[in-house]
């Protein structure tokens, strides 16, 4: 299951990329394209929490599990807090309302 969210990841990142290198005419597409495959990769992220066996029930906890350490390893330095915050978030059982799904 966590490979269903490293791959979820790697489209959000090759996003992340393309948005980086975007012309401006593109860079409005490109935004909205990482940001929904970012929280795709977010939502695939819950699903696999879900399922362990015994989940982290604190954000230092969940920052201890291999799989989370090398998802930051590979996470940009600018994305690091969103996804800590959207981690804290599946830890605490906070369903974010995204408005633009």
């Amino acid at each position: 299951m966590i490979n269903r969210v490293k791959r979820k990841l790697e489209v959000a990142l090759e996003d992340w990329e393309m948005m980086k290198k975007a012309s401006e005419d593109e860079s409005g597409d490109c935004a909205e394209r990482f940001e929904m495959h970012f929280y795709e990769f977010i939502d695939e992220l819950k699903v696999w929490y879900h399922h362990l066996e015994q989940p982290p029930t604190t954000i230092e906890e969940a920052e201890n599990l291999i799989e989370i350490r090398e998802i930051t390893e590979r996470m940009p330095e600018p994305l690091e807090l969103n996804f800590l915050t959207e981690l804290e978030l599946i830890i605490e059982g906070v369903d974010q309302v995204r408005y633009d799904d």
